[in-house]
């Protein structure tokens, strides 16, 4: 048996615990009792920001997990002397650690994350590479594992390296069945960027949410103005004024917005050549999609792929 242990510093954050069903339901869908979960604290005890008290097993030299989650606090502030010892000694004796959202912090604060990748919520990437210069801070990252160390970014992103954590214990399609039995979205990929297109357009209403997750379904095809009119039962002329009034951007412009994304997940996380992508994501050609890249990041393609291959 597997075992997962969370370890609470004083002001945790609860979204963190959510991440215990990841396993309760890898474990109904795995058909037998692989992991086993216990909450650790110093004093057996925690309370979260949001003043829930919390009785847990209390954090000894002698605890012992397979895996180590340690959960972050809304402000990252320096944490008691005894646990940042207590983390150094039970790590040494785990499979793996891992600081989620801003449990980086801790564990930077330990040393363990010395010359290693490492995220954290966006909001305290900066934070996090002043205090400690010797982590490679990469602020635009969903997950990071650098061998047995993982870190994540904030909130939501704590269940897709509980996810990926799941897909290395238990393989590809026990981590998809429970995403889909906890009715998430999408798997994102540890490489995939914490700022989403679509939520940085924020439609108002569904017929224009409507029409970008049709977009987003289908980015290998044209996607006129037409079309996604069309997929809406809107005309063309109602269509555009409507959605750039929702957006503040044309459907063309956030078209792109959605291709850009797709193609540099993809070179990030694939070995398909340049030509694939562009094709995949609806570019014209290479050429067309190195445009796009030029004019939304300021680098191209080939430049993605190299800092992805470097960092891996």
């Amino acid at each position: 048996m597997h075992r997962i242990g969370y370890v609470l510093p004083d002001g945790f954050q609860v979204m963190a615990l959510a991440t215990q069903a990841v396993f309760e339901f890898a474990n109904l869908l795995a058909g037998k009792p692989f992991y086993a979960v216990d909450i650790y604290a110093l004093d057996g005890s925690a309370r979260a920001s949001t003043g829930l008290a919390l009785q847990t097993k209390p954090l000894t030299v002698r605890s012992n997990a397979d895996t180590w989650l340690v959960v972050g606090t809304i402000v990252p502030l320096p944490v008691e002397p005894e646990l940042l010892k207590l983390l150094r000694k039970i790590a040494v004796r785990a499979r793996r650690i891992a600081g989620l959202c801003t449990g980086a912090f801790i564990l930077a604060d330990t040393g363990l994350l010395d010359g290693r990748r490492a995220t954290t919520h966006w909001y305290c990437a900066e934070d996090l590479q002043q205090r400690h210069p010797s982590v490679q801070v990469e602020a635009d990252r969903i997950y990071i594992a650098d061998g047995p160390i993982w870190t994540s970014a904030g909130m939501t992103a704590e269940l897709d390296l509980a996810l990926a954590l799941v897909e290395k214990d238990l393989g590809a399609d026990i981590a998809r069945s429970v995403a889909h039995h906890l009715v998430m979205h999408q798997r994102r990929s540890g490489g995939q960027s914490q700022h989403s297109e679509m939520l940085k357009l924020a439609p108002k209403s569904d017929r224009i949410q409507q029409a970008l997750e049709h977009a987003r379904r289908n980015l290998a095809q044209p996607l006129s103005v037409e079309d996604l009119a069309e997929a809406v039962n809107l005309s063309p002329r109602q269509f555009s004024r409507v959605f750039t009034a929702e957006t503040g951007q044309s459907p063309a412009k956030a078209v792109e917005g959605l291709r850009l994304e797709a193609a540099r997940l993809m070179i990030e996380s694939s070995r398909h050549p340049l030509e694939v992508v562009a094709k995949e994501t609806g570019f014209r050609d290479r050429r067309h999609m190195r445009e796009a890249f030029m004019r939304g990041f300021g680098i191209p393609p080939q430049a993605v792929r190299r800092e992805a291959r470097g960092a891996a």
